[in-house]
């Protein structure tokens, strides 16, 4: 009999609200042959002030908690009112929790196991659906979101804890989320799953050497975020061979974007603002190039960088987040501080000064089996080893 897995997550597309990260879906569509998955798709919607009332003086209610619901092809999208902010954060979610084991509860099969795809926000909601339904639960720790919410809410700092302590198992896309989780909330006994997030690019093409640009790949939206202003200042550092070599920014954006874009890179004469890539296009395009360069201030996990690996590009990355931790010491990724000018510019300068000898070692990566843990099929694999246990334990 397949087991039934009912998934909280703020981060699904659904019918509410349709432009989500494709994230957790991937990991349930790798799974959906052996798991019957079922998503409770949770909207925040700040509550109007007569709602807000109504809710904080009738705290045993729900009447007017949940605003919006609606069944989809993977299960229930629904919208809850509770201020912004992180006003009343563990009351309105943990009444929220109340909401869905209800929906645990009332469909014809039972649910075997409660999955919430973050521990400060989904976490509070499942745990407490988990208690009143009977049901165990497993947590997805979001780097970002998480350790965010888990330093402006010292307060809450005892039930988060346990909370990620008592779930079934915790599992994490990134090196850089795990530590930062268990140095704050402590080390579990059965410690914490690590599964990168899946790419339907992973096929391995083999690196070659052009002599070609270096590359940056973001919606013109992200500039900030992307560090495209200490992209350019690393770039007007650059010198000789190096300075004379195109950077180019893969991605679109409105007018208004290019413009601002353009501007904000006036001062390094490298930019070459190259719109779109067809996303089935996208390796061959990276296979051209002599690194990719993503300076980022902030990135959960940051899949355009695995894909250029496969892709058989160099890439460039911030330290201390995105993929930081999984390739520690191998020249073929460059680790760089994000608000070092600096930094980035001498990653920039050796990736095209010693293109050869870094793409052989990217060669051999691919070659060596290290690159298989990064594919659908080994992620799928520890995704469905790692929810069994849960429902084993």
């Amino acid at each position: 009999m397949t087991n039934r897995i009912l998934h909280v997550s703020a981060d699904f597309s659904d019918p509410i609200e349709r432009f989500k990260t494709p994230v957790i879906k991937s990991f349930l569509g790798l799974t959906a042959c052996d798991f019957d998955h079922s998503v409770v798709s949770i909207n925040r919607v700040s509550p109007s002030l007569s709602n807000l009332t109504s809710l904080l003086l009738r705290p045993q209610s729900n009447a007017h908690l949940v605003q919006n619901q609606q069944l989809f092809s993977e299960g229930i999208a629904l919208e809850y009112a509770a201020p912004g902010k992180g006003l009343f954060h563990r009351s309105m979610l943990e009444r929220l929790g109340g909401h869905i084991a209800q929906i645990a509860t009332s469909q014809d099969k039972p649910f075997d196991l409660l999955v919430g795809h973050k521990l400060t926000i989904e976490g509070i909601a499942v745990a407490r659906a988990a208690e009143i339904a009977g049901i165990p639960y497993a947590l997805t720790i979001q780097g970002n979101s998480d350790r965010k919410i888990l330093k402006a809410r010292p307060d809450l700092r005892d039930i988060f804890r346990s909370i990620y302590q008592n779930a079934s198992m915790v599992c994490t896309f990134t090196p850089v989320a795990r530590n930062a989780i268990e140095r704050m909330l402590g080390k579990r006994k059965d410690g914490i799953a690590l599964i990168p997030c899946p790419t339907e690019l992973d096929a391995v093409v083999e690196p070659k050497v052009t002599g070609g640009d270096l590359i940056s790949v973001f919606h013109l939206k992200n500039h900030k975020v992307k560090n495209l202003e200490g992209l350019t200042s690393a770039a007007s550092r650059l010198r000789g061979k190096a300075g004379d070599r195109t950077i180019s920014i893969l991605g679109g954006g409105s007018p208004a974007q290019l413009t601002l874009c353009k501007d904000i890179t006036a001062e390094a004469k490298q930019f070459l603002f190259a719109g779109p890539v067809d996303r089935n296009e996208m390796p061959i395009r990276m296979n051209e190039a002599c690194a990719l360069v993503v300076p980022s201030r902030a990135e959960s996990f940051g899949l355009v960088f695995i894909e250029a690996l496969f892709a058989g590009l160099p890439i460039i990355y911030p330290k201390g987040t995105a993929i930081d931790g999984y390739f520690d010491d191998l020249s073929f990724a460059l680790a760089v501080d994000a608000r070092s000018p600096q930094s980035i510019s001498e990653a920039m300068e050796r990736a095209i000064l010693e293109e050869s000898e870094i793409k052989q070692r990217l060669a051999e990566w691919q070659q060596s089996g290290a690159s298989e843990r990064f594919t659908r099929t080994a992620i799928a694999r520890n995704y469905k080893a790692a929810l069994q246990s849960a429902l084993v334990g």
